[in-house]
């Protein structure tokens, strides 16, 4: 009887310890069924670490999403850049062809006019009149003349001076930009300085200058004033269109007035100018340099 006794409590002490035991573990930590069991700090690290890994997550796609769009909007700029390259690369060869065939400024593609306006605003202009001058001065630097003063260089001076040295580029009127008459003369002034200082060197060097232009020969007095004053002088001729040659193309214009000079004894060393009119045709120098065209 006590041994039945003892054993109905000890079985009756079990659950009661359970609950204890349950009590307690409920206070520090969690008891995953079935017998997996966690304190409060895991699961808090446990936690953490989900959101931290979606955090994660959610920064490499971001990450993802902002590099595809950067290296669509690279590819982007390199097709513009491409493209732009291609334009400008039409457009030099297409002024290469408006000279050759002395075609007219109405006769130039839209997008080529733009590229002319940035080419003679933007200093490219300047640039490439200063490189194709050098190359005349490096060759002209090894030569001298002879002393009976019959070598001549025949220099145009149209491009190198213009009547109005702050007259609207012709682009630029005709684009309705013709406000910017600042830019044009300031890029005018300077290239005259460089021209300027071009002929200076020849003249030194002891060739003399021989200055020929389209206009007519009623402008030889206020032609040669403004060459005066800007700063051209000791040239030993002048040559002008007479009424008779208005009517002839330009080229044989300067081609007639180069036989001209050689049989009147001349030796033409060179012919210097930024059009091409004035470099086609016979009866050129023994070296010629195509200057850069403020236009073209």
């Amino acid at each position: 009887m006590s041994s039945l006794e003892n054993e109905m409590e000890r079985g009756n002490s079990t659950p009661s310890l359970l609950s204890r035991e349950r009590s307690e573990m409920g206070s520090s930590g969690y008891l995953i069924e079935p017998g997996f069991y966690l304190t409060s700090l895991a699961a808090i690290i446990f936690i953490a670490a989900l959101v931290t890994v979606g955090v994660l997550f959610i920064t490499v796609l971001v990450a993802l999403a902002v590099m595809l769009q950067s290296c669509e909007n690279r590819n982007a700029g390199v097709i513009e850049l491409r493209k732009t390259i291609d334009d400008f690369d039409y457009c030099k060869a297409f002024a290469l062809h408006v000279e050759v065939n002395n075609l007219e400024l109405d006769e130039f593609p839209t997008i080529c006019k733009t590229y002319a306006i940035w080419y003679f605003r933007e200093g490219q202009y300047l640039r490439d009149l200063n490189l194709t001058m050098l190359v005349a001065e490096s060759y002209f630097r090894n030569l001298a003349p002879e002393d009976d003063g019959l070598d001549v260089i025949l220099i145009d001076i149209d491009d190198m001076f213009p009547s109005n040295p702050h007259h609207t580029h012709p682009l630029l009127l005709r684009s309705g930009q013709h406000d910017r008459n600042d830019c044009v003369g300031e890029v005018r002034h300077l290239a005259h300085i460089r021209y300027l200082r071009l002929l200076m060197k020849l003249q030194s060097s002891g060739w003399s200058l021989i200055f020929i232009t389209r206009k007519t020969e009623e402008q030889c007095n206020t032609t040669t004033k403004e060459l005066i004053s800007a700063g051209y002088g000791g040239w030993p001729s002048l040559i002008m269109r007479s009424d008779d040659e208005m009517q002839m193309d330009i080229w044989k214009f300067f081609s007639k007035r180069r036989a001209e000079l050689l049989n009147q004894g001349f030796r033409i060393a060179s012919v210097i100018s930024s059009r091409m009119d004035a470099l086609t045709g016979p009866f050129l120098g023994k070296r010629n340099f195509k200057l850069a065209n403020p236009i073209f």
